[in-house]
This record gives structure tokens, sequence and C-alpha cells, in this order.
């Protein structure tokens, strides 16, 4: 009988390496040995972690700046140990993230144009953890809210805004974390750890919604991602060392939805999905291929699409958000695939021979402003993230300075909505004469006084109110 050959518009998802003009050359990618991605990109930079001495770096250059990158290219280097992780901010192409042996995370401020001096002075330095850290993720939907994860064994979930540590889960894990992913609102995590669990975990309420044990069964390290309609997708060995890939549903962990066999390698299996297509990515560290599945809701419900295969191995990945690819070119996705000593972007495409707008290729997909303040989230609300449309490309919006507030502003809402936002800075505030430093200031004082006055008054009306309900309850 013929077979039928199942109908996906991603059927011939195309794979394509850019020119050697268009690499980042001459990089000493990091030896570590932590299973991170060692690469981090967004529409603006690219940021590599790298070899440093006497301590812990990463570079992070303009998407342009290709070709030979320089010996003495500054770098971002405030941490005393080797970085493990990077992240950047979804809602500000010019904050990102670093975990590092030295037992900190560190939030950095990268300037408009990238580095022209090494940047040794994080915005904030969020110290909790007692091992190193080797995860750090920020929320997709709440902003200033970042999410760390060491060896420890502890999740600490951080309102960078105020610098603190707002939720700590120290007692779920008893053994070494290997991974931590959000769900598609935030509302959720997903850890897998190396007693071979995998745990669905409500941070807020501090509790574990599902759990599996023995998702996988090799001694391997696993990966889990939570999927757009809220499955679990795995990434793991089998006893026999064979690498595997399983889809869960979390209201039922008993048996996986479906189970994949793939091969024999030790490469540990980096996981990339992309929720507007529903395609997820497949980059096995030192593996020299990208394996590409799309997943939907008939069996087998993982189908496999194809495999962009190269030379050289991968030493590590980054994956761009959708809103920094070409729509122009029908590009669905674009990798920055790191080797010994270069950076090599991958360009993935579904190849059409109209020049218009393809909207089957591209439903609105996440933007860069947050839904919910990080109060917001702490209090227990939820919101996806928020859509843009990439009809006539994605163009980046003016991202504001990342401010830091040391004490506890929680509670004090209107005072809230610009301290600890990333709010712009201009770069003539230098130039300005001193007597108009000193007016600003003293409208500054004047407005806090203000601020201060109302909320005395407030306070007053709040006793007299509550007096007047006390004499009515009588």
């Amino acid at each position: 009988m013929r077979r039928v050959v199942r109908q996906s518009k991603f059927r011939h998802v195309f794979g394509q390496a850019v020119k050697n003009d268009q690499c980042y050359d001459d990089i000493r990618v990091s030896r570590v040995t932590w299973d991170s991605s060692f690469c981090a990109v967004n529409p603006k930079f690219v940021a590599i972690i790298i070899e440093a001495s006497g301590g812990g770096a990463f570079l992070v250059l303009p998407l342009h700046k290709t070709g030979r990158i320089d010996k003495s290219y500054p770098t971002v280097c405030g941490h005393t140990g080797p970085v493990l992780d990077i992240d950047w901010c979804p809602h500000n192409d010019h904050v990102i993230a670093s975990g590092s042996e030295d037992c900190t995370v560190m939030v950095w401020q990268i300037p408009e144009n990238g580095l022209t001096v090494s940047l040794t002075e994080p915005v904030v330095v969020l110290e909790g953890h007692s091992k190193r850290v080797g995860i750090v993720t920020w929320h997709p939907a709440a902003r200033n809210v970042l999410l760390s994860a060491g060896c420890d064994n502890t999740v600490i979930i951080w309102n960078v805004g105020t610098g603190e540590a707002l939720i700590t889960l120290d007692d779920m894990h008893s053994d070494m974390i290997f991974n931590v992913c959000w769900n598609r609102n935030g509302s959720l995590i997903c850890t897998t750890s190396k007693d071979k669990k995998v745990k669905v975990i409500d941070p807020r309420k501090q509790k574990i919604i599902a759990e599996k044990d023995k998702a996988h069964e090799g001694a391997r390290p696993m990966r889990a991602i939570f999927l757009s309609n809220g499955n679990l997708f795995t990434t793991g060995f089998s006893r026999m060392s064979e690498r595997q890939l399983a889809l869960w549903d979390p209201k039922n962990m008993n048996e996986p939805i479906s189970l994949h066999e793939m091969d024999t390698s030790n490469g540990v299996l980096l996981p990339f999905y992309d929720p507007d297509t529903s395609i997820i990515y497949l980059c096995g560290k030192g593996d020299s291929s990208i394996r590409y599945f799309e997943i939907t809701d008939e069996a087998p419900y993982v189908h496999y699409l194809s495999t962009f295969s190269s030379k050289e191995p991968q030493r590590g990945m980054g994956f761009m958000p959708k809103r920094g690819l070409d729509v122009n070119k029908c590009e669905i996705s674009r990798f920055y695939k790191l080797h010994e000593r270069k950076c090599e972007p991958i360009i993935m495409t579904v190849p059409r021979k109209s020049d218009l707008f393809q909207d089957d290729l591209y439903p609105d997909t996440a933007g860069p402003e947050a839904t919910l303040e990080a109060e917001e989230w702490f209090e227990g609300k939820n919101a996806n993230p928020s859509l843009i449309s990439l009809k006539h490309g994605y163009l980046p919006g003016k991202n504001r300075d990342l401010k830091v507030v040391k004490k506890n502003i929680l509670g004090s809402k209107p005072a809230v909505s610009k301290k600890n936002d990333l709010t712009s800075v201009s770069k003539k505030a230098t130039e300005v004469p001193r007597h108009q430093h000193e007016n600003k200031f003293d409208e500054i004082l004047k407005e806090i006084k203000s601020i201060k006055d109302t909320i005395s008054n407030q306070d007053e009306r709040i006793s007299k109110l509550e007096e007047q309900m006390s004499k009515i309850a009588v």
C-alpha cells in the first residue's frame, strides 16, 4: 500500500549556515563542563560565554559586528568565577542576567551601541545561593522577575527592581537541578534534576503540582520544557544510554503521551521551542546536527521533520526570538552555533515563491512589552505575553535603563510604576549646567514632600473610616 505523507507546511524547512564573513571569528568559547547553551541572542546583540583568566566573562557583540573579533575586545567581566549561564531580558534588549560559579547572579545594562570598555559593574548583584549558580531565566510576561537555580538544589525567584529574593524553593529538590523552564504565562515552572525526577511547581504557592519519577531511566542529564498547550516535552537517556524524547500531560504523568528513541550518543539534547509554529529543535552538545520536530494533536504527536547537518560539532547554541528574524526571506528560526573558536549563524527558512508576507508562518508573536509588573505577579496575577504582528518587520522601540531601588517597595502601588521600572536616561545629562541640576533636585524634593503629605492624609482618612466602621459594627 502506498504510504500517505502527512501534510505540513514545515516539511521542507531548509537550514543553511551563513558565509564565513558573516560569522564571529576568533572567540575562545568557554570550556567549563556545564550543560548550558553558553550563548544568548536577541534582535540587537549576541552574548557568548568565553574563557577568562582569573574570573568569569562573556562577550556581548552587536549583531552586525561580524568577522574577526579582536582579543582586546571589551567583555562583561564582574564575576570572580566562571560564568555558567546567561539570559537576555525579554522586555529589554539591553539587560542581561548571568549566573556563575562564584554563587552570585548579576544583572547588567549593555550600552545602546554595545561595549566600548569592559563592563565590571553590574546594575545589581543577587546573592542568596550557597553553591554555584548554573541556571538563570527571566519571567516571560512580568517585568523584572528573574529565576535562578544553583547546585545547592535551590530555586530563587528575584524581584530585580528591588534586588530581593521574594520566593525561595529550597526543600523541593534532593539532588542537583539540571534545568528550569517557565510555562507560557509564567504561572508554573517545570524542573528536572539528577534524581531523575521531572516536577511541575507552582512557585507562588510553593507547591508541587505534578511529579514523575524516572521520566527517563538513564543517569545522564534530562531537559524539560513547557509547550504552549501546557504539556511537557522532555529529553533524556534510556537505561541503555539511548537518547530519548517524550511528551507528557502534567494532569497524568503515569505514562508519556509519546516516547521516541533516537540514537546512542552521549551529548545532552538541548530543546529549543517555537510556540508560534509548534516546532521543537534539538541540538545535542557535541553533535554536528540540529534535528527538528513538529508537535501536533494527532498521533504520534511528535513528528520528525528533518535534520540540518554540518561538519563541526557544536559547543553551545543561541536561539533568536521570533521578532529578530527576517520575515521577507521566510526565515522561521535562526541559531547561533558555537564552535571552539567561532560563532556561526544558521538560518532556517520555509521556501516560498511569493514575496508577500506569509501570515501562516508568522502568527502574532511575543513582543517586548511586559504585561505585568513584578509586584502584580508576586501578588498572584497572571497574564500571557503581549503579542505583536511581524507583518512589517519588527522595529525595536527605545529601551529604558534598569533602575534598582534597594528598599522593598511592594504595596506602595502609586510610587512603584516608575521607580523600579526601566526608565530612560538621556546621554546629555552629564552636559547639563549645574544650576539646572539644583533646580531639578529642588523639584524632586518638592514632589517627594507632596507624596509624603498625600500618604499621611490618606492614613488619617483611613483611620477615621475605620473608627466609623467600628461604631457601625457595635
